[in-house]
């Protein structure tokens, strides 16, 4: 039997930033290079905790039920690790009372099975099992500076070490992934270099959103493993209380367009009175904190367009919120890094030529699903800066009549959240059979 290593067709391939999209991504590298070193600015935790690096660690986070299939194949035997860490598994209808457009929807299972645990124990464990690949390396405290490229080729990066120090030196590499979230220079990087900038597509939500950790009491909250309340146009504020590990509630509050959460707790419960679901504010009455209210905002969701340049930079390539960043209200981050593994790992399969072309195409046509979802949800609100079109108008007023029948119909309300779990297509809500329960004749 061939050694793992005969199948390795590159020699060191290189990751910036050691996020959820990044340590996934080198994942998916393993397979193919004999080497592969993430490189990120924060000096790691060597177990579950958050980082300046990823300042949405405090907030709430979780695993749709397709981003804990797609992990659970990458890393066999993950979900009973987060489960046995105390992450409760839940199924989004079964186990939630869950608020659509300001009506709870009927109760019924959805075959949607969630993991609710924070972002700091869903990271520590994915990094523990990437180490644990054997050939992949996370060298923390170093920044990336540039990238190096010879004859229309990356060849390496140049880096630093953090905090202060001045020094670089160049690292060599075959392959460069730049998971450097937000906070990528990947377009300063590739103009400075000579390359054209690619498009971008930008719908402007203006969320700002506050999240509080509370101690867990039997029954909380409202008997259920979480309740979400959904914003829509008439309240443009949305909410959730979600139990995770260490006995710990998360209280998750939102407003768009502007409409800012309170951090106190005398705040918090007042903008939680006005959610359509009453168990939020019930519980937070009488809640017992554990922390500081922290507050983040997410003035757009953005795409960028790599699959229309028509000159690349060979053996560059951008996952996670370098290349997509999307309205964190709808918890789609991690899933959507998980596609972007798969779909890297069986383009490296078929080997290196036109990798970039290959990989870029492929990523616009898997983030055309998750990217219609959350902006098609956002261009419902009048405020919203977007492009909008007829068609996606005439959809729109057939998914409002949905909504208002999954609070009655559970087959309707499952329907939903599969698509919202990314377990099924957008146009799965359109087939014949369930427009019929939408829509009734006659």
């Amino acid at each position: 039997m061939a050694n793992a290593s005969d199948t390795r067709s590159g020699r060191h391939a290189v990751v910036i930033g050691g996020s959820v999209a990044g340590l996934l991504a080198a994942r998916a590298l393993s397979a193919s290079f004999e080497r592969v070193t993430v490189l990120d600015r924060d000096k790691l935790p060597a177990g579950p905790a958050t980082r300046r690096g990823v300042p949405q660690g405090r907030h709430v986070h979780g695993l749709t039920a397709r981003g804990a299939a797609g992990l659970e194949a990458l890393f066999p035997g993950f979900l009973d690790e987060l489960t046995a860490a105390g992450a409760p598994r839940a199924d989004a209808l079964a186990d939630y009372h869950y608020y659509l457009d300001g009506r709870k929807l009927a109760t019924a299972s959805a075959g949607t099975p969630n993991y609710l645990a924070t972002r700091p124990l869903i990271e520590s464990l994915i990094r523990r099992r990437t180490v644990s690949l054997g050939n992949v390396v996370i060298t923390d405290s170093t920044e990336v500076v540039g990238l190096l490229a010879v004859d229309g080729r990356v060849n390496g990066v140049r880096v630093r070490p953090v905090p202060g120090n001045p020094s670089e030196r160049d690292l060599d590499a075959d392959l460069v992934v730049d998971a450097a979230g937000r906070g990528s220079r990947a377009v300063t990087w590739l103009t400075e270099l000579g390359y054209p900038a690619p498009e971008e597509t930008v719908v402007r939500t203006n969320v700002v959103y506050v999240t509080r950790h509370f101690k867990q009491e039997p029954d909380q909250p409202g008997g259920r493993q979480a309740v979400v309340s959904g914003a829509y146009p008439e309240n443009p504020r949305s909410g959730a209380a979600v139990r995770q590990e260490d006995g710990q509630i998360a209280v998750f509050l939102a407003g768009m367009l502007g409409d800012e959460p309170p951090t106190d707790a005398e705040g918090m419960l007042a903008f939680a009175s006005t959610l359509a679901a009453p168990e939020i504010a019930e519980f937070l009455r009488t809640a017992v904190p554990i922390d500081d209210a922290a507050k983040m905002r997410n003035p757009a969701s953005s795409l960028k367009h790599f699959e229309k340049l028509d000159r690349r930079l060979e053996r560059y390539l951008v996952v996670g919120d370098a290349m997509g960043n999307f309205n964190p209200l709808y918890g789609q981050g991690i899933t959507v890094a998980v596609l972007e593994a798969e779909l890297l790992e069986s383009l490296l399969r078929q080997g290196f030529d036109q990798l970039e072309r290959r990989y870029f195409t492929g990523a616009a046509q898997l983030l055309a699903e998750p990217w219609a979802l959350a902006t098609g949800s956002d261009l419902r609100f009048p405020g919203v800066e977007g492009v909008r079109s007829p068609e996606g108008e005439a959809a729109g007023q057939y998914l409002d009549l949905l909504r208002v029948a999954a609070a009655t119909d559970p087959a309707v309300g499952a329907a939903f959240l599969r698509v919202a779990n990314m377990l099924d297509p957008i146009t799965s809500l359109f087939d014949p059979a369930l427009a019929a329960r939408v829509q009734p004749a006659g």
